[in-house]
């Protein structure tokens, strides 16, 4: 699964772009496509801890998010990241997160 991969690689070091504050951006290539024809996300990162992906989109539609979203993301980290695990259950109980788990 590609949004697991690039956790995978995060963990590895290979971030596209760090912008501070638990806030990564990744490339996720499209299905038969490549790195060429991209979706860049926006992750919520924790090395060794946590990953939450908080949006995606394709590059042909937009080059990159606005400083006022990137700014929310920062903020968005700094509640998240520091979410206990208890918090996270709550969360994912109620929807607010859904989990990405790797089929076995």
């Amino acid at each position: 699964m590609s949004l697991l991969r690039e956790i995978e690689d995060a963990e590895k070091g290979l971030i596209d772009a760090g912008s501070g504050g638990g806030v990564i951006k990744q490339r996720i290539a499209r299905p038969g496509k490549g790195k060429s024809k991209v979706f860049r996300t926006v992750i919520l990162f924790r090395e060794r801890d946590r990953a939450i992906f908080v949006h995606g989109f394709a590059k042909s539609d937009i080059a990159n998010i606005s400083d006022d979203e990137l700014a929310a993301s920062k903020m968005l980290a700094a509640a998240l990241l520091n979410y206990d695990d208890a918090s996270i259950a709550r969360a994912s109980e109620t929807g607010v997160l859904l989990e990405v788990v790797a089929d076995e």
